[in-house]
């Protein structure tokens, strides 16, 4: 197989019993306010991960970044430095064997460290799934609550600076967690093996948690997050972004909160809801079909496990229409659970079926990727035939 080429807001720190995975994360400084306790410089995607990945080793000196060639930076550069700054032993190469860099991911976790690893592809993290749905996100639970591969304490300042606690105050207990990263969707290129977006997989397991970052300053304050949460987090990073999307990001230790969508764009005739690179494509078909006197309302998930209903089902009754993309083939698609609730929770107040505009039900192409993706056309055309129905 190749795999080569390509506000500031404070919240008292209390120490809990460790809860469900499930559970939501605690109470952050919003992104908005993130600015204003630090500088800002502009990086893209990669390099706001890399940012991200140096605050969580500089902060915690149990955290350890591994996976396949991240010592000396990675396939796509978002390890960078860490090794020569951290040291090998805790920034280190694995054999190639996606299941035994999972399993050992769990195992550190589950001896109060921090573990981040890095799948190289999404393409391949089959190989880890039993580790993953069979382990890891059932690793409390089948204890009783003796044992996990993943609970924190973090606190934040009255200024909104994060505030780690090592060793914990008044010797409370106190252990990490488990962190998955992995590139993941269309890269205009890859076929179709290192172009999957395999998120719905996971999004069926209670017990971890997935998340998927649409831009690099939602990617370091999401990552950061979820090397945070004290439960297993999956990681999705939109490889076609990593250099393509550039913007201003705090270069403080700052975090989004999970399980918060974010409406990105306000309307009124009718919702979409998307997630990752699929989000840029979407606000373009929103402005195409501004010009056509139709008001979108955009919302970016961030979090798909577990997602945010409440948001998206207030957008709904209010445009009463719903329209969902993403890369990965329609059938079985987490647009179909998105689909499903708001049917259940909105039923009355819609006024047109709702839309999938997804992947086709085929094996990822190569050739064929433009007739594959869910373009901006595609999509504009959906939301003229959902507003005209």
């Amino acid at each position: 197989m190749m795999r080569k080429g390509f506000g500031s807001l404070a919240f008292s720190l209390s120490v809990r019993k460790r809860a469900f995975s499930t559970s939501t994360s605690p109470s952050l400084s919003p992104l908005d306010d993130a600015g204003a306790a630090g500088s800002l410089k502009s990086m893209n995607l990669f390099s706001a991960i890399n940012n991200a990945l140096h605050i969580a080793l500089d902060s915690d000196p149990r955290a350890y970044v591994f996976g396949e060639d991240v010592s000396f930076g990675g396939v796509f550069r978002c390890t960078t430095g860490l090794a020569d700054r951290f040291g090998k032993n805790r920034v280190f190469n694995t054999p190639l064997c996606e299941q035994g860099i999972v399993g050992f991911g769990i195992g550190l976790a589950a001896m109060d460290n921090r573990a981040i690893a890095e799948i190289q592809f999404a393409d391949y993290i089959y190989p880890a799934f039993d580790q993953i749905v069979n382990e890891a996100a059932k690793f409390r639970y089948r204890s009783g609550n003796q044992f996990n591969c993943g609970a924190s304490i973090v606190g934040l300042t009255s200024g909104g600076e994060v505030q780690t606690y090592d060793p914990p105050p008044n010797n409370a207990p106190i252990s990490y967690g488990l962190t998955i990263r992995a590139p993941y969707g269309a890269v205009g290129h890859g076929g179709h093996y290192h172009s999957q977006s395999p998120e719905s997989f996971f999004c069926h397991v209670p017990g971890i948690k997935v998340v998927i970052p649409r831009s690099p300053k939602q990617a370091k304050g999401l990552l950061l997050s979820c090397i945070r949460d004290p439960n297993p987090v999956v990681f999705f990073e939109p490889k076609w972004l990593y250099r393509l999307a550039v913007e201003e990001v705090p270069e403080h230790d700052y975090m989004v909160p999970l399980s918060e969508a974010e409406v990105i764009r306000h309307g009124t005739d009718i919702t979409l809801v998307g997630w990752g690179a699929q989000l840029a494509v979407m606000e373009q078909a929103c402005i195409d079909a501004e010009k056509e006197g139709i008001s979108c309302e955009l919302i970016d998930l961030r979090t798909l496990l577990p997602w945010d209903k409440e948001t998206v089902e207030a957008s709904v009754r209010k445009t009463g229409r719903l329209l969902v993309s993403h890369e990965a083939p329609v059938t079985g698609g987490f647009g179909a659970e998105i689909s499903a609730s708001m049917v259940e929770r909105c039923f009355l107040r819609l006024e047109a079926p709702v839309g999938r505009i997804c992947g086709l039900d085929t094996p990822f192409p190569l050739v064929f990727e433009p007739f594959y993706m869910p373009t901006k056309n595609k999509i504009l055309d959906a939301i003229k035939s959902t507003v005209n129905y």
